[in-house]
């Protein structure tokens, strides 16, 4: 927040995200609730809801976009837009566009979000696999609760989840 002088931050969630079609546990609504939850703790955060599946589309009307770089390799790979001319035309789009650096990930083309070298190997991926030293502490407890990232046998028996 103060590398780009923001006052707010939303986590921006979508339905589906691109990607990660085939991520549907915890159920979406689960964890739009963790989100919420952590939300509540922080006046300057807030949670949005978007069936949008580009960054470039999630992005509009924003004056930052933050991710890390895996998913700026994303955002650069003309095989989601078709077309590298329209990748191209996509990425012009975009507002100002923050990286966190990540090792081994290409942050050419984005502004670098400058981090403590502590931060640099934290990852959502290896929080979703369960490593819970790096949730934040509403995610821990939900998990405690559901198992919904460390126990899926567990999470989908306390859901009702037959498969």
């Amino acid at each position: 927040m103060r590398h780009a002088e923001l006052t707010r931050i939303d986590l921006v969630v979508s339905r589906v995200a691109l990607g990660k079609e085939h991520v549907d546990l915890p159920l979406f609504d689960d964890r739009v609730a963790v989100l919420n939850d952590v939300a509540r703790s922080h006046r300057w955060l807030g949670v949005r809801v978007t069936d949008a599946r580009l960054l470039v589309d999630i992005a509009h009307g924003y004056d930052v976009l933050i991710m890390g770089a895996d998913k700026w390799a994303q955002v650069l790979d003309p095989s989601w837009y078709g077309s590298e001319a329209a990748r191209d035309a996509a990425v012009a789009e975009l507002p100002r566009v923050l990286v966190a650096p990540r090792p081994g990930s290409e942050t050419s083309g984005a502004e670098v979000l400058p981090l403590d070298d502590d931060h640099r190997q934290v990852s959502s991926s290896a929080a979703r696999d369960g490593q819970r030293a790096l949730m934040l502490p509403e995610a821990a407890a939900f998990d405690t609760a559901t198992g919904a990232w460390s126990n899926l046998t567990r999470y989908r028996e306390l859901r009702g989840i037959n498969r």
